[in-house]
């Protein structure tokens, strides 16, 4: 098996064009439901997104660590485990901050520097932890999550209460300990308790990753990570009736669910492209070999395609509108421009794809 896995690159890159797509409508006014985020419980197609990028978090890590033996090449690796993950979290923040640079308004969790703490832990956990422990680590980890998050009295409140934001302990541990703003006010997404369940999703990632770098037959690989994935789903669903499918929480039901979403398209695109060998994701592979660069360049022109403070006019807006103008219907236009948006993205990380240039943090 190849340490570089095509299926990997596409898989990361598709997944990269549709975070692009769903955060940068045309226009907030106009969106289709599946491309926004459930409000609270329950599960949109963009609600798979983030986790299934987690997930190949694990899988790279695999690929990229996979002969680090002694425990010389393991502190090196765990050095540079270290500091690509502050890179990436440095980086996060700065999107935040970009481009006013209110640093009394600045929020220290975010989509990236959740991946940096994905990134980190489950690196130290693929180099310290023998693999046949990963999954007794996940069980183990998601059902205290469960336990804690349902049973554990919140102070102030008594019994949680999953049903609403406000009255769970995730809610409480943020507003309580997290620094600076929050995305909801009180709570975040990718707040301090919850990042603990996202770090397991990385880590079935790292199993995926293990069986794709094992020496058994490819197709027999593939068998493997469909069947887990597929229990994962029932697990997932199992749980789902006590602890409801949350991405805000991250719930254990989330997490199963998502991962074993995640086990069942990678082995699908090893199939598809390692073993068959197609080939007509280039676009997806361009976006996957460069994936963090694209996604801090879609952040940073935002200030020029999402706001009038470099050309003096609202490209996305005028663009919006125009169409509605002449009968598109506004959310078809609204996406339109989201599209348009990947394209022009797209230039610049094809021209470093076709120069053999990869930018990593």
């Amino acid at each position: 098996m190849n340490k570089r896995l095509l299926s990997i690159d596409v898989l990361r890159g598709m997944t990269l064009i549709f975070m692009i797509i769903v955060n940068t409508p045309g226009s907030w006014s106009h969106v289709y439901a599946p491309l926004l985020h459930a409000d609270w419980n329950g599960l949109t197609p963009t609600d798979y997104i983030f986790p299934n990028f987690l997930f190949i978090v694990g899988v790279s890590i695999v690929l990229s660590l996979n002969n680090r033996s002694n425990d010389f090449i393991k502190s090196q690796a765990l050095r540079k485990i270290i500091w690509r993950a502050l890179k990436i979290y440095l980086v996060g923040v700065f999107l935040w901050l970009f481009p006013d640079f209110n640093f009394d308004n600045i929020r220290w969790t975010g989509v990236l520097q959740r991946i940096s703490f994905v990134f980190m832990f489950c690196g130290f956990i693929y180099l310290f932890i023998e693999k046949r422990y990963f999954i007794y680590l996940s069980f183990i980890t998601l059902v205290l999550y469960w336990a804690i998050m349902l049973y554990l009295p919140v102070p102030g409140i008594g019994q949680p209460d999953l049903s609403v934001p406000e009255l769970n302990l995730a809610h409480y541990i943020d507003n309580k300990y997290l620094p600076g703003v929050m995305w909801q006010d009180t709570w975040d997404p990718e707040g301090i308790l919850t990042t603990i369940p996202s770090i397991i999703t990385g880590v079935f990632g790292l199993i995926a990753g293990s069986i794709l770098v094992s020496k058994k037959d490819l197709k027999d690989k593939i068998i493997k990570l469909f069947s887990i994935g597929l229990f994962l789903v029932f697990v997932g669903d199992f749980f789902s009736w006590s602890f409801p499918v949350n991405k805000n929480l991250w719930s254990t039901s989330y997490t199963f669910l998502m991962a074993g979403m995640s086990f069942m398209l990678t082995a699908a695109f090893t199939y598809l492209i390692d073993v068959n060998g197609y080939n007509k994701f280039k676009m997806s592979q361009v976006f996957g070999t460069n994936s963090i660069f694209t996604y801090v360049l879609a952040g940073v022109l935002t200030s020029i395609f999402y706001s009038d403070r470099v050309l003096g006019i609202e490209l996305n807006s005028l663009f919006v509108d125009t169409l509605i103008n002449i009968g598109i219907v506004p959310k078809l236009a609204s996406l339109i421009y989201a599209i348009i948006y990947v394209l022009i993205i797209y230039v610049p990380a094809n021209y470093l794809f076709k120069k053999k240039i990869f930018i990593k943090l």
